[in-house]
């Protein structure tokens, strides 16, 4: 284990310095060749070298640390058996890909992963031939993998497939929907199930009992012995099945054995994932069956970096942190996340009908004292977006109210049951779409910046968002009353504006506008977080001479088609703002409406373009893509500028 405790006070080297001239002495390979190289004795010191890169880079930039110290070992004994680019490596939702980066001649570059024009926190195919198929939502792995296995015996190739995915992917139902097909599909596929009891939070349900009942039963021992002295054995035998001298009654205790070996794959396991030579050994045999394999091995998630093991979920994903002591800098001022599992949970306690649904976030969506504070209303229906969708309907036909927390990136999953259950139906399902807009440096793969363009056109649906965390509140609390049908809400990552909270929230009139100046020359229409942007944009053009109309729109639809009218009637030029794309978004529904009313008044827009957007800190984006007051200033002053002309013309105009 990585061990960053001082020692020794009265040395003159820093901890820094002491690492540094440790890792002089630790192996390292930035490629399959230099990995081959090495010997086996070699192999533990090289991941022992990888832990310290991690722990020291990433304490600079964040990143998914805790997920990436649990496959070392894993990544290590690929790279050694395998090939890449040839073999094909699909890690599942792919933030544990941080050491195949590194094996893969990108060790000197960890040190910018998530950072603008740096490396980016997930696999992306653009960044490197290595990096096989991209991902960053949970449950893709097998399927692409499965294709790819396909299309290799299509062409006649011989290459391999090597899926990894975690315990917390056998909750997501489109992992299932793989496995259904992997057996009548190929005959040359290695999963790797590798189990550590974790996603972000610790896993939930029937799969998750299953793998933690393995872990802690009396013959897991004994059997995980069995298994380690198998692979000892295999070199150079064809076997039937790692169990084959385990009597049927201890191997029917493994059950994921049982329900695999039904899918048509051939099951090993559970071993050591920590054991890297062992790992190799299995490789070695594996690349070598005729049938789909699964291969179960059991990790720690945070290996080897004792703050990561205490706290598991803190360390799956973080900022910056201290490295001795794995500690982060205190937030200013609480989360928007914070704030809505902190209000519905008050609201909980006195209207019994509400209820949270998470889709295996409960500390990402704020949840946490909700599910500690009303368990018995609180539901972790693991990673199913789906299920979680259609499972809140079903509570929502009983008269409960149903609140469903999941990031926007993640609700994409959803979309049909927004139509086809919660949308045709008219139920009052309450969302709550967390993280909607820019995500920074996780990059496109958790931007949400698509559910406006995407809810809007669902009859019967009600979606909002709230300039600060007050009206934030009143805005949950409008929920709560709502009983007219689906109703959303999204809300941006981190903190808001450090606005106040009242002490009790005010029911918000649907479809209402407020109107937080008047003004006859420019009207800023600036929705949900990108308020405060508006009103920067408002007092550079005030000090330009202009007389600024400043609106929150707060609701997305129905739009408040009244004051949206006044002002085009009343302003010389409209401009919108959102933290979205352009296209179908809000601004988009605004000239929708303008044009269907005759009303001919120029609208601009802020908001991002027609693209997936790479990862790097929002300010950086921001300005690169067009969305600061500046860039608003530069498009709405022609407009101003050609009417001021047009009037100071006319007034040198002599009378006739």
């Amino acid at each position: 284990m990585v061990n960053f405790s001082d020692s020794d006070n009265k040395s003159e080297q820093s901890d820094e310095e002491k690492m540094k001239n440790s890792d002089r002495t630790l192996p390292k390979a930035q490629s399959g060749a230099e990995l081959k190289a090495l010997t086996d004795e070699q192999l533990p010191l090289l991941a022992e070298n990888i832990r310290r890169t991690l722990i020291d880079s990433l304490s600079k930039t964040g990143g998914h640390l805790g997920p990436n110290l649990g496959v070392v070992e894993l990544s290590i004994a690929l790279h050694r058996v395998f090939e890449t680019p040839q073999d094909k490596f699909l890690f599942d939702v792919s933030h544990q890909g941080y050491v195949h980066k590194m094996l893969t001649g990108r060790w000197d570059s960890i040190k910018t992963i998530r950072q603008y024009e740096g490396l980016n926190g997930f696999l992306l195919r653009t960044e490197s031939e290595h990096d096989a198929f991209g991902a960053g939502h949970a449950g893709t792995a097998l399927s692409a993998a499965l294709g790819m296995a396909a299309a290799r015996d299509l062409k006649g190739e011989d290459n391999h497939v090597i899926a990894v995915a975690g315990d917390a992917a056998f909750t997501c139902g489109v992992s299932y929907e793989a496995l259904n097909n992997i057996a009548t599909t190929t005959n040359k596929l290695i999963v790797v199930l590798n189990d550590n009891e974790w996603s972000i939070d610790r896993n939930v349900g029937a799969i998750a009992n299953i793998f933690n009942a393995l872990q802690t039963s009396p013959t897991y021992s004994h059997l995980h012995d069995k298994a380690a002295e198998f692979v000892e054995r295999i070199a150079g035998q064809t076997v039937r099945r790692l169990a084959s001298k385990v009597e049927e009654g201890a191997k029917n205790l493994l059950l994921p054995s049982v329900i695999f070996e039904e899918f048509g794959l051939r099951y090993y396991g559970p071993i050591d994932g920590h054991d890297v030579n062992l790992l190799v050994r299995t490789f070695e045999h594996l690349k070598n069956e005729e049938v789909p394999v699964i291969l179960h091995i059991i990790t720690e998630k945070g290996r080897g970096y004792e703050p990561a093991l205490h706290n598991p979920q803190k360390f799956h994903g973080l900022g910056p942190y201290a490295s001795k002591t794995g500690e982060t800098a205190a937030a200013s001022s609480p989360t928007y996340s914070q704030v809505f599992g902190e209000s519905l949970t008050k609201f909980a306690q006195d209207d019994k009908k509400i209820t949270a649904i998470t889709a295996a976030m409960p500390t990402g969506t704020g949840l946490v004292p909700f599910q500690q504070g009303v368990p018995d209303r609180y539901f972790d229906v693991g990673i199913a977006e789906e299920h979680a969708a259609v499972f809140a309907c079903g509570l929502a036909t009983q008269g409960l109210k149903p609140f469903l927390a999941i990031y926007s990136t993640f609700f994409q999953r959803a979309y049909d049951m927004a139509v086809h259950d919660a949308g045709i139906q008219n139920l009052p399902l309450r969302l709550c779409m967390d993280r909607a807009g820019l995500s920074g440096d996780d990059g496109p793969t958790h931007h949400g910046l698509f559910d406006i363009g995407y809810m809007r056109v669902v009859p019967n649906w009600v979606l909002m968002q709230a300039k600060d965390e007050d009206e934030f509140v009143d805005m949950l609390w409008t929920m709560s009353q709502y009983e007219g049908g689906p109703i959303g809400i999204r809300y941006p990552r981190g903190a808001g504006s450090g606005a106040s909270i009242k002490e009790k929230p005010e029911v918000l009139e649907i479809g209402k506008a407020e109107v937080v100046q008047d003004g006859t020359d420019v009207a800023l229409f600036g929705l949900g977080n990108l308020f405060e942007m508006a009103e920067e944009a408002k007092g550079q053009l005030e000090q330009l001479g202009y007389s600024v109309a400043l609106i929150n729109p707060r609701w997305i639809k129905p739009m408040d088609t009244a004051c949206l009218e006044q002002y085009a009637n009343q302003c010389k030029v409209i401009c919108t703002l959102e933290d979205h794309v352009l296209t179908n978004g809000f601004g988009c529904g605004v000239m929708e409406h303008l044009y269907s009313q005759g009303i001919h008044t120029p609208v601009e827009r802020i908001g991002w373009p027609d693209a997936f957007i790479e990862h790097g800190s929002v300010p950086i984006l921001r300005a690169k893509h067009g969305i600061t007051a500046d860039d608003l200033v530069k498009k709405v002053l022609p407009h101003l500028k050609a009417k001021k002309s047009s009037r100071t013309a006319k007034k040198k105009t002599p009378a006739r």
